[in-house]
Parts: structure tokens; C-alpha cells; sequence
């Protein structure tokens, strides 16, 4: 037989999760079920089990990483659980399973409600500063004639006397291994360790009714689209009593007409003249906040972004807020006046500025002519 370590493809230094790791990946690809007519995965899945065994319980393992497998003795390998077939009800889910399961242990009761979604709409301005919206869903919840244990007027749910409550049921079956220990929910009583002999008339023993709920919900400020928010226990009820699901509130935040998000700022385009760019002005600048007063100095290019600190989007993830950016876009007029056009020309003349010159119409040069 090969060294124990070896056939678990571990270190000898390795930890109790990594022993159960690596058994739990050797058993799937080593068992009998998996590898039918296979004599050859058979003994290795014999001997992977051994090895597992006897190094996951500490004082077998300190024999034999003194003695190796001969300090074992006859028994060797036996005593850390009570032999292979402990191992292979734990292959399927028994209780101490390095595969997760809890087949062994208390009632499972009744089953969890159902996880719910729901959309809440919000204004440009909810998503930004937060706000408390009502959102309303079509749910299940505790039937209020039976108060949610599914049993008729007087009656009561009784234990269930195939599975004695646990709502699993176990059954042994041979094998080419030995006995081989598989659990499974219980049929009789659908997992739930109880039988309602007589069903409450208006939920048909569910425990449950379906009916319309409006939750309020506070929406945290600096949330956007795709945002989302889980209320722990406020999804559909389970049946018979079950603890209700949760339910997640996708957000979808609208546009707004002035201002676009990147990140945590606040970002708006400012319109201004070839005038104004050149001479400077003064603006009014309606914020989220309330108006602000933003001076365009003398010789402001196109593009040139003015920043308003901490008048952005609160962050959602740590304190304060983004900052609102204004970006100057210069306006070139399409359409002058004859007195404007000239106006400008004698500019670009001034300053060594080539323009192009459009010949005036028939009634101007006529007119042109007797003046």
C-alpha cells in the first residue's frame, strides 16, 4: 500500500481541512459509483479511505508518522470513526461528512421562504440625497386563520412517525464495499418533521397566503441605477412557519436634465459666448443644493472646467461627498447681423486676423454705389 500522504496528495505537515479536501476530491473521482466494473478505483478507493481515516484522528496519525502504517496495528485505520462505513455515510452527506452534510442532525423543520426582487424608481435627486419609497410586491404571508401552521380550527400539527420528527429518513443498503448509509427527505411528511392531519380551509395546510405587501424602504443617499438593496426577512414566508426569504430592491434612478454622474461628481455642460469667454462674466448656477454664484474669468477656453468641492454625490462606502464640475462650452454664433459680421471683422482686422470676406448681394452694391 502506498505511503498515506501520498495517496491523499498532501503534505505531511498538512492541516485537518486540508486532509478533508483533499479526500473529498480523490473520493468523487475514486468511487465505485463513479467508475462501475472498475476493480482498480475500487482498491484505491479503499486504500484513500484508510489513509483518510487514520490521519484525520490525531492519535492514529502520531502512530503512524512515528511508526508508519506497521505502528497501526491490526485495527489501524478503524477506530477514528467507527471503520469505512462511517466513511461512506459521510461520502453521502452524514453527519462529520468532510463533504458539508448534516444528514444527522437536529429536526429540519419548516423550509425557508423564497427570496424576492423588486424595482423602486427613484428621481435624480432620491438617488443623490436618499429617501424613504414605498415599494409594493405580490408575496406570501402567514395565513391569518391558522397563524401560519397549516392545521385546521383545534388541531395541531403532529410529529411525523416515519422520519420521528427529523424529517430524513436513512436507509442501508449493500454494496461491493459493505454497507454503504445514504439520508434523504422524508416523503411522508416532504422534509418538514411534522403531518397536518387536517388541513386549515383557507390556505389547503401551506400555512401561507399569497397577497399584496408595501414595504417602506430607506434608500441610502449616493445609491444609482443597478444599485441594490437586501431587506433581511422580508421576502415571501415559508410554509408551515418557515422563516420568511429576503428581498432585494434593484434600484433604477432617472436622468436628470442638467446634470449627468461620473463616479461621485456631479458634472454639468455651462453654455457661454465668444463674448463672455473672452471678457469674463458672472453666473447663477442652479445646483442640487441651491444656487451658486460662478465667476467665468477673462480668457476662458472652451472645455475650461470649474470645480465645486464637495457639492457632488455623497459616497455610499465612506464619508463626504464628490464634487460638482462645470465645463464651459463656448458657443460660436451661426447667424449674424450685417452690423455684428462688421463688428467682427474690424476685430480680426485689428489684430492681423485673415476672415473671409463674402461679397454683398445686388441690392447692397447698388445701394453701395449712390451713398
Amino acid at each position: 500500500m502506498a505511503e498515506f500522504y501520498e495517496l491523499l496528495g498532501v503534505a505531511r505537515n498538512a492541516s485537518t481541512e486540508d486532509l478533508k479536501r483533499a479526500y473529498r476530491r480523490k473520493a468523487r473521482e475514486l468511487h465505485p459509483d463513479a467508475n462501475p466494473g472498475d476493480a482498480a478505483s475500487e482498491a484505491k478507493f479503499k486504500e484513500v479511505a484508510r489513509a483518510y481515516e487514520t490521519l484525520s484522528d490525531p492519535d492514529l496519525r502520531a502512530r503512524y508518522d512515528r511508526f508508519g502504517e506497521e505502528g497501526l496495528g491490526s485495527g489501524g485505520g478503524q477506530g477514528a470513526s467507527g471503520g469505512l462505513g462511517d466513511l461512506f455515510d459521510a461520502f453521502f452527506g452524514g453527519a462529520g461528512s468532510p463533504f458539508g452534510g448534516g444528514g444527522r442532525g437536529g429536526p429540519a423543520g419548516p423550509p425557508r421562504g423564497q427570496d424576492l426582487e423588486v424595482v423602486a424608481d427613484l428621481s435624480f435627486e432620491q438617488a443623490v440625497f436618499g429617501a424613504t419609497v414605498p415599494v409594493t410586491l405580490r408575496t406570501a404571508a402567514p395565513c391569518a386563520d391558522c397563524g401560519g401552521s397549516g392545521a385546521g380550527s383545534g388541531t395541531s400539527p403532529v410529529t411525523c412517525a416515519d422520519c420521528n420528527g427529523r424529517g430524513q429518513v436513512q436507509r442501508v443498503r449493500q454494496s461491493l464495499l459493505g454497507q454503504m448509509m445514504t439520508t434523504s427527505p422524508c416523503s411522508r411528511c416532504s422534509g418538514t418533521g411534522q403531518v397536518i392531519a387536517t388541513p386549515c380551509p383557507t390556505c389547503s395546510g401551506d400555512g401561507r397566503v399569497v397577497t399584496d405587501k408595501t414595504y417602506q424602504v430607506d434608500v441610502p443617499a449616493g445609491v444609482d441605477t443597478g444599485s441594490t438593496l437586501r431587506l433581511t426577512g422580508r421576502g415571501a414566508v415559508g410554509p408551515r412557519g418557515g422563516p420568511a426569504g429576503d428581498l432585494y430592491v434593484h434600484i433604477r434612478a432617472a436622468a436628470h436634465d442638467r446634470y449627468r454622474r461620473e463616479d461621485t461628481d456631479l458634472v454639468t455642460d455651462l453654455p457661454i459666448s465668444i463674448a463672455q469667454a473672452a471678457l469674463g462674466t458672472r453666473f447663477t448656477l442652479e445646483t442640487l443644493d441651491g444656487d451658486e454664484e460662478l465667476e467665468v474669468p477673462p480668457g476662458t477656453q472652451p472645455g475650461k472646467e470649474f470645480v465645486l468641492r464637495g457639492r457632488g454625490v455623497p459616497r455610499l462606502q465612506g464619508r463626504g461627498r464628490g464634487d460638482l464640475r462645470v465645463r464651459t462650452r463656448v458657443q460660436v454664433p451661426t447667424k449674424l447681423t450685417n452690423d455684428e459680421a462688421e463688428l467682427l471683422r474690424l476685430y480680426a482686422e485689428s489684430r492681423g486676423e485673415l476672415v473671409e470676406t463674402h461679397e454683398k448681394g445686388l441690392f447692397s452694391r447698388i445701394k453701395s454705389a449712390f451713398s
